[in-house]
């Protein structure tokens, strides 16, 4: 967690900087790209990397981390072929120009996946050291150069490179520490395992992979669909305050994700409780987030003005609606990971494609009825009330799967 903070502190005190160096409509450019990008990435390792984490053997992890290599290789060409046939639609749906934005979009698929794979073979071999330099890296790196293309007047194209070479720098760190551990394990790593332990693990490209792609697509349209009816520059205050909201949220969310399933996953081999883990975990999250939450419901316009400058006085508007769905998407982590643990992703995602439904009938009645601010309100109550419908869904499914249980021992989770 250390290290995730410095890299969120990092941001967090650039974003002033960057934030007067580039225009709404930069941003609005960007968080196209951004959007686009998300969605795939999502997707690109099949979900495998997730995998990684369950066989109690370490060979058979190794098997798993190459099928999620060749996974990331597989989706990446994929989308290499797309953008040849059809680029005119990916520029327009960017709002970019040229075979750059294509280039750019392809490398930083394939560097997600591999950064994907490298990370959850980091997190079983509780290499977190080396997880969080990767984040202060990319941090540093990615803010540093949005920075001196700022300078440079570059717009929406420096803020576009800058994230991608960021996630370049700190996947480049990651492979250094994994190189060792991949050659030692080499005498387990077969073709015919990996094509075994893809077919026992079939549920992730099914289910997570499906479920992170319309997770990613239900965040990502906000900005797309904002763009349709608003115009780029509204789009853009949204992509800014999403920027800001999610950078303290990810301190904490970021290096628990590693820790979590990785304890998650040790608590359920050991077969121990994981009732008391969720509860304890997700009342923590909502504890530690409620305050903050209050703070910047209610000042929030004012708060982004005074520190980001007059431009960006909408976005703050918006981060006050935002923050009532961002809190309770701050407090479902434990859900995400727990639903992977005991494979109940069928479930999940048929919740995905109910809340991706939602999701786009709000902004589209909002697009049509509605102001920018009281669709971007709409939208964000409709995640609240989804997100801690998913929180009560897995909490429900970890206490069936472990036996019948009662109030009083959810209490007694609490209080240990």
């Amino acid at each position: 967690m250390t290290g995730t903070a410095a890299s969120q502190v990092i941001g967090i005190a650039l974003s002033p900087i960057i934030s007067r160096l580039f225009t709404p409509s930069d941003f609005g450019i960007s968080g196209s790209f951004g959007s686009l990008w998300g969605i795939v990435a999502a997707g690109v390792t099949l979900q495998y990397s997730q995998a990684i984490m369950l066989p109690k053997e370490k060979g058979d992890a190794a098997n798993l981390f190459f099928v999620s290599c060749l996974s990331t290789l597989v989706v990446s060409f994929i989308l290499l072929a797309i953008c040849l046939i059809i680029p005119t639609s990916l520029n327009d749906l960017m709002k970019t120009t040229g075979i750059w934005a294509l280039a750019l979009l392809v490398t930083a698929t394939m560097v997600s996946g591999l950064n994907q794979s490298c990370q959850a073979w980091c997190v079983r071999v509780k290499a977190f050291k080396h997880t969080s330099a990767s984040q202060v890296i990319r941090s540093f790196s990615s803010n540093g150069a949005q920075i001196g293309f700022g300078i440079l007047k570059a717009g929406a194209p420096g803020l576009i490179i800058s994230a991608v070479l960021g996630n370049i720098l700190a996947s480049i760190n990651l492979v250094r520490v994994l190189l060792p551990d991949i050659a030692a394990m080499r005498p387990s790593i077969q073709w015919g395992r990996m094509k075994q332990l893809a077919k026992e693990y079939r549920d992730f490209p099914m289910y997570s992979a499906s479920q992170n792609v319309l997770n990613a697509l239900s965040s990502g349209l906000p900005v797309l669909l904002l763009t349709q009816y608003y115009g780029i520059a509204v789009a853009g205050a949204y992509a800014f305050g999403m920027r800001i909201l999610e950078a303290p949220m990810g301190f904490v969310s970021t290096a628990l994700r590693q820790v979590l399933f990785q304890k998650a996953a040790e608590t359920q081999h050991q077969e121990r409780s994981l009732l008391s883990l969720y509860v304890k975990i997700t009342a923590g999250l909502f504890a530690m987030a409620i305050i903050p939450s209050l703070v910047l419901f209610i000042w929030a316009p004012q708060i982004f003005s005074w520190v980001f400058g007059a431009q960006w006085y909408m976005a703050g508007d918006f981060a006050r609606g935002l923050i009532i769905w961002l809190l309770f998407v701050f407090c479902n982590l434990p859900a995400v990971l727990f639903a992977r643990l005991i494979r109940i992703q069928r479930t999940v995602f048929f919740y995905d494609l109910f809340l991706l439904a939602t999701r786009v009938t709000a902004l589209v009645l909002g697009g049509l009825y509605l102001s920018a601010l009281h669709t971007v309100t709409l939208f964000a109550l409709v995640g609240a009330a989804m997100n801690l419908f998913l929180i009560l869904l897995v909490g429900y499914a970890v206490m069936k799967k472990e036996g019948q249980v009662n109030f009083a021992q959810i209490r007694d989770s609490l209080m240990k």
